[in-house]
């Protein structure tokens, strides 16, 4: 006997720019952090527990505290504030200062070039930015490198959320004196999309989304409130219905009233569930750039089992197609690129959107205007170096 349960009583399999309770949220950005949940925490500053570097050194070398110590992080990533503070995480204060001066040198010679430095939730010249700062400083100096990712604050934190054989990536991001804030939102996957796109994905992978990735960010120098540091609301990761319901007015104002700003220190460190509603704060000195080394750890499954030449078989197929009218939607979503990531975001930057275009938009686009494959096929080769 086959038992279903009432179509009006399942969860919805698609959310709308509507979805979401803004009283519900509200309940659940107002509550408290319970210390008996974070027991290695040195104390809980405004709902964020604050861990002692040094005591996460101690944890590390031995593989029951190292355990329980990512147990209560994956726990306050979760269901907690979605936010941890290392203190010191990295200690070595003249290890910072080089990659600071590597970061310095690549920003000076990338403004020269006019390469670089937009953001995707700012406005342009609000401040600098090094895309692909992981690769960029491991290539300049590669001692440097090795020291300062051999923290066991930045593996511990990512192995608690990820799992192990996480792909690190980076960004550095300064901002400039006067550098305004950037807008309140989620981050990378869903959260790197327009409300239109968001809503075409299922219910379950909003949920899945936040699993996918770990935010965290190096202070490289000291950074008192007035200087902008991140604008982060505690337990708002647990709010479904955040990606499409957080661009609302009801929830930008309440970010506005509740948000936390916690000033920092140079070698402190922050890790968030992407899913935290936050934003970079406004630089508000007039003399100090504010410079934190982003992090992003991804998960390693994000992955398709097999490697595809998809440009070959789109050119393969483009006669094909504009031949025919018969549900070229279909095939274009078996063939095409249709995410726009990982990309190379100096050669391929998220132009008039959070995003740029992917290799089926391009292919819709021709097809739409008919383009020759000569032309359209310039521009997938064009693609292709980009990346």
């Amino acid at each position: 006997m086959n038992i279903q349960t009432p179509k009006s009583q399942r969860a919805p399999i698609w959310l709308t720019a509507d979805s979401g309770d803004f009283e519900t949220f509200r309940q659940i950005v107002s509550q408290q952090a319970n210390p008996a949940d974070t027991p290695h925490a040195a104390e809980i500053v405004r709902n964020i527990p604050i861990y002692d570097g040094v005591q996460v050194d101690a944890a590390a070398t031995d593989p029951a505290s190292r355990q329980a110590l990512m147990e209560e992080w994956a726990h306050v990533f979760a269901q907690g504030a979605g936010i941890i503070v290392i203190r010191q995480g990295v200690p070595d204060h003249a290890l910072i200062d080089r990659a600071s001066v590597v970061f310095e040198q690549i920003i000076a010679s990338e403004k020269q070039v006019a390469k670089g430095g937009g953001d995707h939730f700012a406005k342009p010249g609000a401040n600098d930015r090094i895309w692909n700062s992981l690769e960029k400083h491991c290539l300049a100096d590669p001692a440097n490198f090795a020291a300062y990712f051999s923290a066991n604050s930045i593996a511990m934190a990512s192995e608690a959320w990820l799992g192990p054989a996480y792909q690190m990536t980076a960004q550095v991001n300064r901002v400039n004196p006067g550098g305004a804030a950037q807008v309140p939102h989620r981050d990378y996957h869903l959260g790197f999309m327009s409300a239109d796109r968001m809503a075409q994905f299922p219910a379950h992978i909003h949920a899945v989304s936040p699993t996918l990735t770990l935010q965290g960010a190096v202070a490289h120098c000291d950074m008192p409130v007035e200087t902008g540091p991140t604008m982060l609301l505690p337990f708002s990761q647990r709010f479904f219905e955040g990606y499409l319901a957080f661009s609302r007015p009801e929830f930008q104002a309440c970010f506005s009233e509740n948000y936390v700003q916690l000033p920092l220190n140079k070698g402190d460190v922050v890790f968030f569930n992407p899913a935290v509603m936050h934003g970079a704060g406004t630089n508000h000195t007039p003399d100090r750039f504010r410079m934190v080394n982003l992090l992003q750890a991804s998960s390693a499954f994000g992955r398709a089992m097999e490697t595809v030449n998809r440009t070959r078989m789109v050119k393969a197929l483009y006669p094909v197609l504009k031949a025919t009218d018969t549900n070229v939607a279909n095939v274009v979503a078996a063939v095409a690129e249709g995410y726009p990531f990982p990309t190379n975001l100096d050669s391929n930057p998220p132009i008039g959107g959070i995003a740029p275009k992917t290799q089926a938009d391009y292919l819709r686009e021709a097809l739409a205007q008919g383009q020759s494959e000569a032309e359209f096929f310039a521009l997938l080769d064009a693609l292709d170096q980009k990346n």
